[in-house]
């Protein structure tokens, strides 16, 4: 059985859902059914199933309702018209339940993580009556019934060994409005709660649409929690519902909003929930190749795994939100009658790879490159392409925020700068320092140019002008067309101009900095290829990674492997100083003949998945390499 230390621990992955009961769904601790319930989790367990999500929806197991006296005075809470029979004002009935649960989980050989405060799920509000209307995030009475509720179910649950983590409940952003300090606060007293009643297992976010600087922040989640979670689906992540979700754009977007989170929140992130929302972006087939290629995806970059949504369809449910919304009802991975959908076989099969391995966690991926997240721009939008040209560019990046201290890399990108802050003088200072150095750095204009920018670029800016038609220009013997809002007219001092347009404006530049380079692009690349549909996966579309390839030469020759496509990522890990695994993914509907090269001195070892000779359609290969 995995261990709480499972879901913390450096290259270790789980698989598994969100699970309602079959019959019930939200109402299944209300209407409880053991046998049900005992007969999910078998199908579950059987097709492979190791971690279930699971939700004590607050309204259930603390059903408070207030009594009023004259004049609307309220008088005190009750269970209906009984006085409560604790001061935590929990259930009996279904803290029970919940203990009938637990055992089940025990029967079958899975475990849990329990969403604490689920007073939000699939878009219903599910709040106590006593505090329907107030705002359950900073209202203290709310604050009040909270905390007792997580202390008592965490007092009484601690000892069973089918949890694994304590979840702060799901989606709680999305139950109130809170500022940034209210958010914090929140968080920290019902982190502070579970850790006070069991400090043996981690506290789990269970939040989404999370950013560095609003109110609910990677940063400040990081810092009171000990797992972050993403809910990476299509439909509800900004520039993610452009492509068709079996190309590389959208089977990418778990993996490098899971990244983005982990690095910028300083925490292990899990993918917790994620899915193709039914037929509305996938038939059954299609949905299995998304889910078999996300899971190399993410197991590959240290995501710590995946928690489908959710176990059952819910298409013969009634009551809302499954009445009110249709995209809820076809989400499982069984089927009304118990049947097994595509997706939970390749759960399964993915299981038992995993378990074939002689390594029991991955050790971590080799990273060449920290892309410098700065303020003003679409941090989501320029990471997420950023992440993508660099795997197809063949290297791995990590993200900071700029404020963070900044990381050691031999190449530092720093993408799209925008507004008219972008980095404190210091922060400027520092990288451009690193270059001096020996370090290469990457710079691209979205819509502002950093201070000290003739000492870095080695270019002087003349004029600025809004421009009324796309930018195009030559490179490599390939034609590049990209939108942009402003044209920065510029003037080579030192620096080397590698493209330009038409009228022999710099597009692309070179030149020396100390011991280092400085590359610099006058597009905003990053935003623009994030906002047009079909940029990374359509046969017309311009090789906008090849720039990246450019720009990373020096590191790249530290991989002993490449990939032979833009559709096929890799990563490496280091066995031992002169031994790597290679995973290589075809992220696309159509196989790869010979997928990577080797490197000089890179000799091909033992092969634990697949083949080196051809790669499938959304499947990965995995070996190792030798250095001879």
């Amino acid at each position: 059985m995995l261990t709480p230390a499972t879901l913390t621990t450096p290259g270790a992955f789980v698989v598994g859902c969100n699970y309602w009961a079959s019959h019930a769904g939200t109402l299944m601790w209300r209407d409880w059914q053991p046998a049900v319930v005992d007969e999910d989790l078998r199908r579950l367990a059987a097709g492979g199933v190791q971690v279930l999500r699971v939700f004590p929806l607050w309204a259930d197991f603390q059903p408070l309702d207030p009594l009023y006296g004259g004049g609307g005075t309220f008088v005190e809470a009750r269970h209906g018209e009984e006085p409560l029979p604790t001061p935590d004002g929990m259930s009996e009935t279904m803290l029970a339940r919940f203990g009938e649960f637990c055992a089940l989980l025990d029967k079958h050989g899975l475990t849990c993580i329990v969403g604490l405060l689920t007073g939000w799920m699939s878009g219903r509000l599910h709040v106590p009556p006593l505090l329907a209307g107030r705002n359950v995030l900073t209202d203290p009475t709310a604050l009040r019934w909270e905390r007792r509720f997580v202390d008592s179910f965490v007092t009484r649950f601690k000892d069973r060994p089918a949890i694994l983590g304590w979840d702060l409940g799901n989606e709680c952003n999305c139950m109130a409005e809170a500022d940034r300090d209210a958010a914090y606060a929140w968080s920290a007293l019902i982190a502070a709660t579970i850790r006070a009643a069991d400090p043996t297992r981690p506290v789990v976010s269970g939040m989404h649409s999370l950013t560095p600087t609003g109110a609910w922040t990677m940063q400040d989640q990081g810092e009171l929690t000990d797992l972050l979670t993403t809910h990476p689906y299509p439909a509800f992540t900004p520039h993610c519902d452009l492509d068709p979700i079996n190309t590389l754009r959208p089977l990418l977007h778990g993996t490098a909003e899971s990244r983005l989170y982990a690095d910028l929140g300083g925490k292990p992130c899990l993918c917790q929930e994620t899915g193709t929302l039914g037929n509305m972006y996938a038939g059954e087939a299609v949905a299995a190749d998304f889910l078999r290629a996300t899971l190399f995806s993410l197991w590959a970059h240290d995501c710590h795994g995946l928690i489908w949504w959710c176990a059952n369809d819910q298409t013969h449910l009634k009551h809302a939100p499954y009445d009110w919304c249709a995209v809820e009802r076809e989400l499982g991975l069984l089927r009304v009658d118990g049947t097994a959908k595509p997706v939970l076989g390749e759960m399964g099969a993915f299981r038992r790879f995993l378990d074939t391995l002689p390594f029991p966690t991955l050790p971590a991926r080799r990273r060449q490159a920290v892309c410098v997240l700065t303020r003003g721009q679409d941090t989501w939008g320029v990471a997420y392409s950023t992440f993508i040209l660099a795997k197809q560019a063949g290297f791995d990046v990590e993200f900071q925020y700029h404020d963070q201290p900044l990381k050691e890399a031999p190449l530092y990108l720093l993408p799209c700068l925008s507004g008219y802050e972008i980095l404190a003088r210091r922060q400027l200072l520092e990288i451009i320092a690193r270059v001096e150095a020996g370090a290469s750095l990457y710079v691209s204009l979205d819509d502002a140019l950093p201070s000290h920018f003739a000492q870095l670029t080695g270019l002087e800016p003349q004029t600025r002008e809004r421009r009324t038609a796309p930018a195009s220009f030559t490179w490599e013997g390939d034609a590049f067309t990209l939108p942009a809002d402003y044209r920065v007219n510029l003037r080579p001092l030192r620096a080397e101009v590698l493209a330009a347009e038409a009228d022999g404006n710099p597009v692309l530049t070179v030149a020396p900095l100390g011991q280092g380079t400085v590359y610099y692009c006058n597009l905003p690349v990053e935003i623009a290829l994030t906002r047009t549909p079909g940029a990374f996966h359509a046969p017309n579309a311009a090789p906008w990674w090849h720039l990246y390839r450019h720009i990373a030469a020096g590191v790249l020759a530290d991989r002993a492997a490449g990939s032979t496509s833009p559709h096929v990522i890799l990563t490496e890990h280091d066995l031992a100083p002169d031994r790597r695994l290679v995973v290589a993914i075809n992220l696309s509907p159509t196989p790869v003949a010979a997928p990577v090269a080797l490197a000089p001195g890179w000799a091909p070892a033992e092969t634990f998945r697949g083949s080196v000779e051809a790669l499938p359609a959304h499947d990965a290969v995995v070996f190792s390499v030798v250095r001879g």
